[in-house]
Parts: C-alpha cells; structure tokens; sequence
C-alpha cells in the first residue's frame, strides 16, 4: 500500500494536491500534515500535526509514509524558511521516508542583483540539502501561478490599467490545478524513475501584455498594460502586503524583465502528458477562489 503525505497540506497548493492524490487509485492512503490539521478542508483523509520549526514534530507527522510532498514553507517575516525545510529534510530521515518532493521554484543563475534573489536562494539551499541527504528526493520547480496574477488583472478592469516591473519580458504561468496534476503524477509514478530529478512544471511563456490581450478575450475585460519602476511598485505592494512579500513580488518582476524565468518545460516527463495550454487554463481556473 503506498502511502502519500503532503506537508502544508492546509493552503491552496496543499488541497489541490491533496484533491488529485484522492482521485487516483495508485495513491491507497493519503495522509495531510498541518501545523492545525482542522484547516485541511479535504474530507476522508488522514490528518496529522506536524510544525516545520521542529524536527521532533514532523518525525512523528511523518511515520510510516513511503512518499512526502514538501511544500515551501510561506513567505513570513522573521523566518528561516531554508532551516524549515532542513528539519523536514532531516525529519523525512529519521521517520525512513522513501522518497521527498521538494516544490521549488523556477528561474535560471544570474538573477543575483534581483529583489528575487534571496527568496530564490531558499529553494536552491534546500535542493542543496536534498542532495546532500540520505533520502531519495525529487524536485518539482513551480512555474507562477496564473490565477494569482488573473485576479489583479480582473482588479485592474476597474481603472482600465495594470502595472507592474516586467516590461517585455516572458514567463511561464501553470494554474495551482495543473501544478498540483504533475506533482501528484511525480508522487505516484513507478519504480522510483523519477528518482534525483528536477522538473520545471511550467506552461507556454508569454509577455505582460500577452497574458492581458489573453485575459481581455477570454474574461471581456478591457485592460492595457503599463510598465511601472521597480520603486514604484515596491512602495505600492510594501503598503499592500508587507516588505517582505513586497520585494518578493517586485523581484519577481524583475526577474521576468531579464527573462531569468524563460525556462524549458518538464512537464510532460514529470506528469505524463503536455500541460494545458494558457487558453485552457485560463478559461477554467479558479481565480477567484
């Protein structure tokens, strides 16, 4: 009987993984594991406490599963996400998990000068880690999620403006359905042949003013998209959202203006089948969930 956990099973990412574990017959336990398991809104699963601050707590959260899916632990000030995700690491160990996935983000070297880069620097530190574990692991590197970015596009219909840092840079976008479709393909793939890879779950590329013409059609709206300084969006998302998530955001958008985000799509080998097409997934996503 194989047995799934999915860590931070409690946010969006979480359910969605969790909704595509339930519905496939190869997964015959799934197991959710939050710091408060009652937010795990997925019935007839087994739910378990377990803290990334504490190796003690996700050892015990994590006894007897054959395959963990670690989700990134969220953006919070005064956090030390990479040692989080090493106490999972560490965690996984000693419980004697099978195999660890690991959902990292996207983006190439050379982004060093970017707001971006330290959030980026958390997931390669805890890639670096999985390498240097005992445990056998799989990296899933998440594209951006398009319904996130749809629901300030729809948002921006009111002034007839979007903004943001980008310019005419590209980036991959996947919903959190289709991230959640090839992770969940990756967790229960046979004979380990997923073994010590590192998958970019992407879709197709396209620009700011792309995604807009895209959304404009397949939602009626009429919005057009502006370039904005990375000062000038910093300051608005810093009053929106906190500094933290702020610089996130802003080097995010750098980071596509310098086409760091341009990478080659794995998600065909990880899931077993193209990722939808941008049109598909826009015209069926969740945004406003």
């Amino acid at each position: 009987m194989l047995t799934i956990a999915v860590t931070a099973a409690s946010g969006r990412l979480g359910h969605a993984i969790l909704r595509n574990l339930r519905s496939e017959s190869a997964a015959e336990r799934v197991v959710a594991i939050a710091r408060s398991p009652d937010r795990v809104g997925i019935a007839g699963i087994e739910k378990r406490p377990g803290d990334y601050r504490s190796v003690q707590s996700m050892t015990a959260a994590l006894a007897g599963i054959d395959t963990a899916i670690l989700i990134s632990a969220p953006i919070e000030k005064g956090t030390d996400r990479a040692q989080f995700h090493r106490n999972v690491i560490e965690a996984a160990r000693g419980a004697g998990v099978g195999t660890l996935i690991y959902t990292s983000v996207i983006g190439i070297d050379g982004n060093e000068d970017t707001l971006y880069a330290a959030s980026q620097q958390v997931h390669r530190s805890t890639e670096a880690a999985l390498r240097d574990s005992p445990v056998k692991w799989v990296v899933v590197r998440n594209g951006l999620y398009l319904e996130l970015d749809l629901q300030h596009i729809i948002a921006a219909d009111r002034e007839g403006v979007y903004s943001n840092p980008a310019g005419r840079g590209r980036a991959p976008y996947i919903t959190i359905d289709e991230l959640a479709y090839g992770t969940a393909q990756v967790a229960i793939g046979p004979g380990g042949r997923h073994h010590g890879k590192v998958y970019n779950l992407v879709g197709e590329c396209v620009s700011q003013s792309d995604l807009i013409a895209m959304a404009n059609q397949v939602l009626g709206l009429h919005v057009r998209y502006e370039p904005i300084a990375d000062e000038a969006y910093l300051e608005q998302r810093t009053a929106e959202r906190g500094e933290a998530v702020a610089r996130m955001l802003t080097g995010c958008f750098q980071c596509i203006r310098m086409g760091a985000f341009e990478v080659p799509s794995h998600f065909e080998a990880a899931a077993g089948r193209p990722a939808k097409s941008l049109r598909v997934m826009m015209e069926t996503c969740s945004w406003n969930s």
